[in-house]
């Protein structure tokens, strides 16, 4: 699977772009544990034309993390080419990223994101005017459709195709679900299986097993996947579904001492690119919902005590008695 000049191999797996997740630091621990290419948090173009500092921030990459892929959006055409210059200019992605699909009311109620999927000719007007910007690839990321009686993927794909995208990742819900109720694959493999279809079709949703990235490539045909929620207290999911996808690459012996100390050099991460107040503030509710703690019996003390911790030492020492609980927990 290629985009642009960048070859991914067969079976590649991606980052989800992730409001207040794929930090760099983030980026660059799933990046080491072999996610394909990774995806920055959204940014608005609006925020991008008016240089506002904070949205300036997430242009940032480091060379280690490469491929990366800046993701923007906006509903003004102008506006969203400016931004794409701008982004392109500025951080020199290797993909710009398109997004069509965020259902978050702030975001789709104001016609933005998934908000686009009401308005497909000034969602076309954007790609087009974006492709024609930039020299980069430009790729877009959407949903089904609106809601269950508008779901416009299989045609709108081939629209998009038509106006230069190099790359459709789908998000297998409407806006209308959220993130509710489970992935429908169906549509994304039709669109995969569209004989007019000649660019890579990446599926999203509900990728949260390796056995379940497996089954997505082999019965739904997409080139790459891309795994979002799951990577919540689990980055190393992508060490998992990476070799169960080619059983050549050696084991990662992943114990539970492995697994805590990555949860720790994360929390350091963010402490170290924000500071302590911040930093445990960004990771300590990822942390809490780690499957990793998942049977501890009455966690939910421990639990709230770590969604409360304020320091690193307070942090790591609750992880400190979880790995103990863990430990000595029976077997099942």
């Amino acid at each position: 699977m290629n985009i642009g000049n960048h070859s991914f191999g067969p079976h590649p797996v991606f980052l989800a772009p992730m409001e207040d997740v794929t930090d760099i630091g983030f980026r660059l621990l799933c990046k080491q544990m072999g996610a394909a290419m990774v995806y920055s948090e959204f940014v608005a173009a609006d925020a991008l034309i008016r240089m506002v500092n904070k949205s300036l921030q997430k242009l940032q990459l480091c060379e280690e993390e490469r491929p990366v892929a800046i993701q923007i959006y906006g509903k003004d055409v102008d506006n969203v080419r400016e931004a794409a210059r701008i982004v392109v200019d500025q951080a020199h992605p290797d993909v710009l990223d398109l997004n069509f699909g965020c259902p978050v009311k702030r975001v789709a109620g104001k016609g933005a994101g998934a908000g686009m999927l009401q308005n497909v000719p000034q969602l076309l007007a954007i790609t087009r005017a974006v492709v024609e910007a930039v020299d980069v690839p430009v790729t877009v990321k959407t949903r089904l459709g609106w809601d269950h009686d508008h779901r416009i993927i299989v045609d709108l794909a081939e629209q998009l195709q038509d106006c230069g995208i190099q790359a459709l990742t789908i998000h297998g819900r409407t806006r209308a679900q959220m993130y509710t109720g489970e992935a429908d694959w169906t549509l994304i493999g039709e669109v995969k299986n569209n004989p007019r279809m000649r660019i890579p079709i990446i599926g999203n949703g509900d990728i949260t097993s390796p056995e379940r990235a497996r089954e997505c490539f082999d019965r739904y045909g997409v080139d790459a996947i891309m795994v979002g929620r799951a990577t919540f207290g689990r980055p190393w999911i992508f060490r998992e579904i990476v070799e169960h996808l080619d059983p050549s690459l050696p084991r990662t012996p992943m114990t539970l001492d492995w697994k805590m100390d990555i949860l720790k050099e994360q929390v350091r991460q963010s402490v170290s690119r924000l500071d302590e107040y911040r930093g445990i503030l960004h990771i300590r509710r990822h942390l809490a919902a780690s499957p990793l703690f998942k049977g501890i019996p009455n966690f939910r003390d421990t639990r709230i005590a770590m969604l409360q911790a304020d320091t690193v030492d307070a942090l790591f020492d609750i992880m400190e008695r979880v790995r103990e609980m863990l430990k000595n927990a029976p077997c099942s």
